[in-house]
């Protein structure tokens, strides 16, 4: 009872706002029949027939396109297996419909969660960790990005499969920093020097200098590129965390950034939505904004100026950690049958081919979890096109791995990230910046203690 208290309080936060566009949508379809069992053997004596697995999924547009693709392409490179993907809805719906049935012989084999829920997963009783079978099949991790393992690796197990895996970047306008006196292949790396370019390019009524999307995301970003902590017990991997860290010195520092560039004018405020910020970027109205490195390819299709990619910023006093991973990573249901568990485990190290990556990584633009993909040539002929790829990719690989950069586990992410959009609201109708980002520490907190006490 304690658990379903738990699991009900955590999902009746509203994600309004944790999505990338590529992700997922807001449509769902009918709720998907059980996986087809292949057990029993026809009365003819007959061997049995392919073994069906069903993978619930988020993806949509793009996104969903190139995963089925890819499905299909497993399916027909074998015999032994079919794989059913079904499109659930947005994360939300698709993890809320996997409550019904988690840890039950009918759930599916694989479901792909966003990877704010990778804390409530692993406390869920609803998975079989992937390192069972990376073990039993003395699978090579070391294959694949390391710091896009270490997200989703806990006390040195890992518990799911990385999928659609991004960062963010610093997306800006060439031609408009020509115009302000600016190199364009020189882009402002910390925050003062933001700073002063957001106040060469901003035009009174006509463009900004610098734009985020309120989003609690890039507030993460910004406080893990300092080292900083987003809660205590090393981030939440040590142990269940107690309280929020993030309004220490390195969230101050991400406030007091954005908050000097409100008073003076150089910020541009559009809000929540993706689809607003990325318009104000390409009709010029903002010169240079924070977005997710999977929008890159649009950014520069759709913009009719040339488009610079840059990594994140961050503060002067501080040295770059690098950026922690956002996106979706892929589960295995526990409760199902074996066999089922075989085949998902083929279908995930099907995936993870460089081939296979390569194809992800172009059809998506998320990063492919096997490096060993950017040496294909269809990888090469895209990076051609869009050099500014190579880009977001480097900034993954010289990360440097710790508590910091892995990213923090908490079950309530989504209602702390949004206490953080109320604070980013606030401080930009005047608030104080350590004022507001006290109260989002105590939301947070207040979330934590009620989760950790329905969990005992």
């Amino acid at each position: 009872m304690k658990k379903n208290v738990r699991l009900l309080f955590i999902f009746s936060v509203i994600f309004s706002m944790m999505l990338l566009a590529a992700c997922s949508n807001n449509e769902s379809k009918p709720e998907p029949e059980p996986s087809k069992k292949n057990s029993e053997e026809k009365e003819t004596g007959e061997s049995p027939s392919r073994m069906e697995i069903n993978f619930w999924h988020a993806m949509s547009g793009a996104g969903q396109e190139a995963l089925d693709r890819i499905v299909a392409d497993f399916n027909s490179s074998q015999e032994k297996y079919t794989v059913n993907a079904e499109f659930q809805g947005t994360y939300e719906e698709s993890l809320t419909k996997l409550r019904s049935v988690g840890g039950t012989k009918d759930a599916p084999a694989i479901t792909q969660v966003f990877e704010v829920g990778t804390k409530f997963m692993i406390d869920s009783g609803y998975i079989e960790p992937m390192q069972s079978f990376i073990d039993k099949d003395n699978y090579d991790l070391s294959q694949l990005e390391e710091n896009i393992l270490n997200y989703y690796r806990v006390d040195g197990k890992l518990y799911s499969m990385p999928f659609n895996s991004s960062t963010p970047v610093m997306i800006y306008n060439k031609d408009a920093f020509k115009e302000a006196g600016l190199d364009p292949e020189k882009p402002p790396q910390t925050f003062n020097e933001v700073k002063a370019a957001a106040e060469k390019l901003t035009k009174p009524g006509e463009q900004y200098g610098f734009s985020m999307l309120t989003y609690g995301w890039f507030f993460e970003q910004l406080v893990a590129t300092q080292g900083g902590l987003y809660v205590n017990k090393e981030n939440g991997r040590a142990d269940d965390a107690t309280e929020a860290e993030f309004n220490g010195e390195e969230g101050l520092r991400v406030f007091n950034f954005l908050n000097d560039m409100n008073k003076a004018g150089t910020l541009g405020n559009y809000g929540t939505n993706w689809d607003d910020i990325r318009a104000a970027f390409q009709t010029g109205k903002v010169a240079m904004y924070m977005d997710s490195s999977a929008g890159v390819a649009a950014a520069v299709n759709n913009s009719p100026f040339e488009v610079g990619v840059a990594f994140i910023p961050y503060p002067d006093e501080v040295d770059r950690q690098g950026v922690a991973i956002g996106g979706a990573s892929l589960w295995m249901s526990k409760g199902i049958a074996k066999e089922e568990q075989e085949a998902a485990w083929e279908f995930m190290k099907y995936l993870t081919t460089p081939e296979v990556q390569a194809k992800w990584h172009i059809g998506t633009g998320y990063f492919a979890i096997n490096p060993a993909a950017y040496n294909e040539d269809i990888v090469k002929a895209e990076w051609e096109k869009y050099p500014q790829l190579k880009v977001t990719v480097d900034q993954l690989q010289q990360t440097k791995p710790s508590v910091a950069t892995q990213g923090a586990l908490i079950s309530v992410f989504p209602e702390s990230r949004q206490q953080i959009v109320t604070a980013l609201e606030n401080l930009y109708q005047g608030a104080d910046p350590q004022e507001v980002l006290d109260q989002a520490a105590e939301g947070t907190n207040r979330a934590i203690e009620i989760a950790n006490k329905t969990k005992k």
